[in-house]
């Protein structure tokens, strides 16, 4: 996978936008952050010249499991290790296990979003079908 089918596969799922929030910041890694949204609310990060992993959210009772697992998921890059994960490229996860990991992110801040949001989603989900 690159970077151009996993930003395609991030904006397929329903209502995401995405922005580059750190372009003031000094640290060139940080620069080219990502980030995938659902309203406000994050679900993914990725670094889009170096591509080299993902941060996405996880069911803390599932983080420790994977992380076990495979060798390319550790614990959160600069967010809170406890519900965020890091997914490395090109190690021993595959493409699929990162997309259905994705999805889980996706479905986790769906279900932390107000009832307002989680109808407005639904009414975009509606007017696409259309």
């Amino acid at each position: 996978m690159n970077i151009e089918e996993f930003r395609e596969y991030c904006l397929s799922l329903k209502g995401v936008t995405e922005k580059m929030p750190f372009s003031h910041v000094r640290d060139t890694y940080s620069r080219d952050v990502l980030c995938f949204y659902i309203f406000d609310k994050w679900f993914c990060f990725v670094n889009i010249e170096i591509f080299d992993f993902c941060c996405i959210k996880c069911n803390p009772d599932e983080s420790l499991a994977l992380q076990s697992e495979y060798i390319g998921i550790k614990p959160g890059w600069h967010m809170n290790k406890k519900y965020w994960i890091s997914v490395y490229f090109n190690q021993d996860v595959s493409d699929e296990k990162i997309k259905e990991l994705v999805g889980k992110s996706y479905d986790i801040v769906v279900n932390s979003l107000t009832k307002e949001e989680r109808c407005s989603l639904f009414n975009l989900e509606n007017s696409s079908v259309e």
